[in-house]
This record gives structure tokens, C-alpha cells and sequence, in this order.
């Protein structure tokens, strides 16, 4: 019977230490100040931001991948409980459906939708056998962030969301913040030097991506489809771009990083015209013209500045 009981004690005394070892290794929760905050983000531009103003406070996790196209995302099971358990999710409604139906499901604890930071503009679209837009077929216009200052509110309100998930670090938060908008300030700054004096407004681009950035610096938009990249424009909506582009004596056609440049280059072809990429920023990739979003920004500003001869 000593024997019996001596060798419960020896195995109770080894639960408990195996416990106590389980207990001081375990990862503290997210929010308890000394863990890193979970982050869930719907694609990059707000990825880079969170990143920018969190630094090593936070683990960011995208659900639009590198190189994946974000306009027709589909969220797997993994990503939909990656929503339900962020300390702060951070994405557009309206953009892309599968990330609202997640939010609007999974109830994650903290919630920053940019649509309501920045409200989304109204985009005609282009059916049927006209050449106009037409107001019918209207959408909202998701791609806020290629105006610097839009990232610019959204440091700021990215700050003051992680400040409330964990209040002890909110001056460093707050510090990082101020650091992005120096730094988006200076982009602001050299977009509207860059821009300020150009032979030609007009630039042409296959996916209407770039209708903030054209309000913000004086520029028109010309898209041969609409706001999704897959779009396909009509014949007569070809021909009312190419008339456009040799009235406004456009010299390029721009094509984007992620989708087939093929109607683009055909469109160049038959115009005599230079092709060029600009980015919307959509994605960082390998064949990006920049690791981030201030010098994806730049190229797009080098080939604006090029394509409409500003000074």
C-alpha cells in the first residue's frame, strides 16, 4: 500500500509540473499586453499600414495573398475563423463581398472599415452598344487608397484602434503613425509638384482603377473597361477611347501588374502608341516596380509624369 501511494505522489508531482511548464510556456493572449496583436487585414495597402503603424506590437495577416487578384476573392474556412478571432479587422465594405460576409458572421472583436473613413464614390459603367457612361450601371469605386491622403486617415484611424486594443502602447502607436504620415505627406507633396504642369491631363488605362489619384492631382481618367480588371468594354466603347486618346494626343496606353495586358497592348498597337504599367496597388509582387506602397507610388508617378510630358 506505501509502495501503492509513494508512486501516486511521484505521478501526481509530474502532472503538476508538466502543468505548471505547459502553463509558463503558453503564448500570453493577444490583447494582454505583452502578446502580439492579431490582425486581419483584406489586402495590402491596409496591410502596409497596419504594419507601418503597429510594428512589432502586432501579426498581420492578409487574406488577399501576393499576387492574387482581390476584386473576386474567395475566403477559405481557415481565413473566415481568422476573421472571428482578430483582435482587429481592417478591410472595405463593398470591395470584396466574401470578406463582409465574414465580418458580418464572425463579429470579431474590433471592426475599422475604410468605406467609412474615406466614403466611396459613385462610377458609372459602360453597357450595351454605348460609348457613355451610364449612370444606370453605377458602382462604388473601392480603390480610395491610391490617394495618399486617404492612407493618410487611415494611419490615423488605424492608431486609434490599436490604442484601444491595448491602451499601454498607444503613444507608440500614435508615434509610428505620425512617422507614416510624414512619410505619406512627402508623396502627397511630390504627386501634386509632379503633376502640377503637364502638356496632357488625359491618361488612358485598361482598369479604371485610378480615379481618386486623377481627382486628387488635376488628371482625367480614360478606362477601357470599368472598375473590375476582367471587364469587358464593348466595340464601341473601344472606339470611343481610341477617338479620345488621338483628340487628347495621348502617347500611352497603360496596362497593371496583375491582369493580362493583352487589350492594352492591342489597343497600343493599333494607335502607334507606347505601352506602360501603372499599378494599383492591389498586391506586392515580384514584378512590381517597388517593394512597398511609397515606391510602387513613385513609379506610377514617373510613368504619369513621362506619358503626359509634365515638367
Amino acid at each position: 500500500m506505501i509502495i501503492i501511494l509513494m508512486k501516486a505522489l511521484r505521478l501526481s508531482a509530474v502532472v503538476l509540473s508538466l502543468l505548471l511548464v505547459a502553463t509558463g510556456c503558453s503564448a500570453p493572449a493577444a490583447g494582454s499586453g505583452t502578446g502580439k496583436l492579431n490582425v486581419v487585414v483584406a489586402f495590402y495597402p491596409l496591410q502596409y499600414v497596419v504594419q507601418q503603424v503597429g510594428g512589432d506590437q502586432v501579426n498581420v495577416t492578409s487574406l488577399t495573398q501576393p499576387g492574387v487578384e482581390p476584386h473576386d476573392l474567395e475566403l477559405t474556412a481557415r481565413q473566415v475563423a481568422a476573421v472571428g478571432s482578430a483582435d482587429l479587422v481592417f478591410y472595405e465594405r463593398g470591395f470584396q463581398a466574401a470578406v463582409d460576409s465574414a465580418v458580418d458572421t464572425q463579429t470579431p472583436k474590433r471592426v475599422l472599415d475604410g468605406a467609412t473613413i474615406v466614403p466611396l464614390r459613385t462610377t458609372p459603367g459602360f453597357t450595351g452598344e454605348s460609348a457613355t457612361p451610364d449612370p444606370s450601371t453605377s458602382a462604388l469605386d473601392p480603390h480610395t487608397w491610391l490617394d495618399p491622403q486617404t492612407m493618410i486617415k487611415y494611419a490615423s484611424a488605424v492608431a486609434a484602434q490599436l490604442a484601444q486594443a491595448r491602451p499601454a502602447a498607444a503613444t507608440d502607436f500614435q508615434t509610428r503613425a505620425d512617422a507614416l504620415v510624414k512619410e505619406l505627406t512627402t508623396l502627397d507633396t511630390e504627386f501634386s509638384a509632379g503633376l502640377a504642369s503637364c502638356q496632357r491631363t488625359v491618361f488612358v488605362t485598361s482598369h479604371a482603377a485610378f480615379g481618386y489619384l486623377a481627382e486628387r492631382y488635376g488628371l482625367e481618367q480614360v478606362g477601357i473597361a470599368g472598375l473590375t480588371p476582367d471587364a469587358e468594354p464593348t466595340p464601341s466603347r473601344l472606339a470611343e477611347v481610341q477617338k479620345i486618346a488621338q483628340q487628347k494626343g495621348v502617347t500611352t496606353i497603360f496596362s497593371e501588374t496583375l491582369a493580362s495586358p493583352a487589350l492594352a497592348n492591342a489597343l497600343a498597337s493599333d494607335l502607334g502608341l507606347k505601352t506602360d504599367v501603372l499599378d494599383p496597388l492591389e498586391g506586392i509582387t515580384s514584378s512590381s516596380r517597388g517593394t512597398d506602397y511609397p515606391s510602387v507610388m513613385r513609379s506610377n508617378l514617373t510613368a504619369l509624369r513621362t506619358a503626359n510630358g509634365c515638367q
